[in-house]
């Protein structure tokens, strides 16, 4: 194989090769700019101006030129707030003493041991169904048979008292009082589990030490904190006391009580107990209070300082039993905040007994036989709001007559509403029990007349004023 030859021939066609790409280089160059030349190119859209523009010398050089986005939506208003509205107002009626003297006892229609009090209601329930929650004193035990039916001194009553109450539209009773223990401990728990058994709210006494003796009851979405006190009496110092019964050391601890002597410690535990039920969520503060002279047409100076001391430590409405007479009402203003004020009605009278103006030789002059339904009205607006709206009585006046048919006296609760026009034909009433009904009306409201009269004016104006300030028209 000659070598030389062979290199000499690839060397050549190496050669050609160039040539021709290189012409075909020239042709393709000459062709493109002919193709320029009769197609000009279209100007590019974007911008070739340079990104920032030259500097205004008029501007400041460091502040942007560069304007902001404009926003893409229109902006939002401020919500409003919806304006303060009444949300609804609650009325709580509270009644006196439930004081079942033997004579009371004996009225009942007895049917198979059961005792029957639904005759005094007749003519009273549907004033105590018409309030939100209605409140009384029940001033005896139900000790059952262990102790005989009896009254003063040491009350027992049938059972069947407590389910007349229940059945006339009562929703709480009082159970703290100087009564309370006059069938010791065996009344003292039995009186709750009766009242337990009839779904009757009780306040003043509980029957175990981890059960707080205030409460708080949410009453058509007010939220009232309630308790009951009454006095201490007990020849024995060293013992808490009731009717001079001194009381074990396993149920002293389970009653509201205060003593006359040591006024500092109820006040003490009076502001725990507020404290208490406004952490529990309570709007408003009612206290039940068993105290005075009984038979005393006026309260004492020593209700007087307690009803102020009370206000001050800031409860709304004080009401009163235990005088089985009716007393004042009265608008107390606190010393230590000038804006809080406290309606406080000393006494709500007897509701029930036999205290008769010809029995009653200490108080022969028919008071004994008056009552009255105290009425105090909450309202709520819709910002939270809660106010004492109105404060109203209905005087009442227990009848008595006696039933030839059934050979029994007949006690019945007489409403004195002035909205009835004829009490006579209303109630069935001889010529002189309605002079007798008239009489009790006339007692009453001149005890209550003047100092009802200030505190409606007074509410009033403060409600007009909360709901000028609260925007409502």
């Amino acid at each position: 194989m000659n070598k030389k030859r062979t290199y000499s021939t690839g060397l050549l066609v190496t050669a050609i090769g160039l040539a021709v790409v290189l012409a075909l280089l020239i042709v393709g160059v000459v062709l493109l700019n002919n193709f320029e030349a009769f197609h000009p190119t279209e100007p590019s859209t974007q911008s070739t101006e340079p990104t920032t523009k030259p500097t205004d010398p008029t501007t400041n050089p460091t502040q942007s030129t560069t304007r902001p986005t404009e926003p893409t939506t229109e902006p939002t208003t401020q919500p409003t707030e919806p304006p303060v509205v009444k949300l609804g107002s609650v009325t709580i009626s509270s009644v006196g003493d439930f004081l079942m003297h033997k004579p009371v006892i004996n009225s009942a229609d007895v049917v198979d041991g059961n005792y029957d009090f639904a005759s005094v209601f007749t003519y009273f329930r549907d004033y105590v169904g018409a309030a939100d929650y209605a409140v009384g004193n029940l001033e005896t035990t139900l000790g059952g048979t262990a102790y005989p039916y009896q009254g003063y001194p040491q009350f027992n009553c049938p059972d069947g008292i407590a389910s007349s109450i229940q059945a006339a539209g009562f929703d709480m009773l009082l159970t703290a009082n100087n009564h309370s223990y006059d069938t010791r401990a065996t009344g003292f728990y039995r009186t709750q589990q009766i009242l337990k058994s009839l779904e009757l709210d009780y306040l003043g006494t509980v029957d175990s030490a981890e059960i707080p003796l205030w409460q708080v009851k949410d009453i058509g979405g007010i939220r009232i904190g309630m308790v009951c006190y009454t006095y201490e009496t007990n020849d024995d110092p060293e013992k808490k006391g009731l009717n001079d019964i001194p009381m074990s050391s396993e149920t002293a601890p389970l009653i509201s009580t205060f003593s006359y002597g040591q006024l500092e410690t109820f006040y003490a535990e009076m502001e725990q107990y507020i404290a208490a039920m406004e952490e529990a969520g309570a709007e408003m503060i009612m206290l039940y209070i068993h105290w005075g002279n009984e038979y005393q047409l006026k309260q004492n100076k020593t209700q007087s300082a307690m009803a102020q001391k009370l206000c001050d430590l800031g409860v709304d409405v004080i009401v009163g039993c235990h005088p089985h007479v009716v007393q004042p009402i009265e608008l107390l203003t606190s010393t230590t905040d000038e804006t809080h004020k406290t309606v406080c009605i000393y006494s709500t009278g007897n509701i029930l007994s036999n205290q008769r103006i010809s029995e009653m030789t200490s108080c022969p002059t028919g008071h004994t036989e008056d009552g009255v339904m105290f009425h105090v009205t909450f309202a709520k607006y819709s910002d939270g709001t809660v106010i004492l709206e109105w404060v109203d009585v209905l005087p009442t006046w227990v009848d008595l007559y006696y039933n030839a048919e059934t050979g029994k006296n007949v006690y019945t609760i007489l409403p004195l509403d002035t909205d009835i026009e004829d009490w006579q034909a209303a109630f069935g009433l001889s010529d002189k029990r309605l002079a007798n009904a008239q009489a009790s009306f006339d007692r009453t409201m001149a005890i209550l007349g003047k100092g009802l009269e200030t505190v409606q004016s007074y509410l009033t104006q403060m409600v007009s004023d909360t709901e000028a300030n609260l925007g409502i028209q």
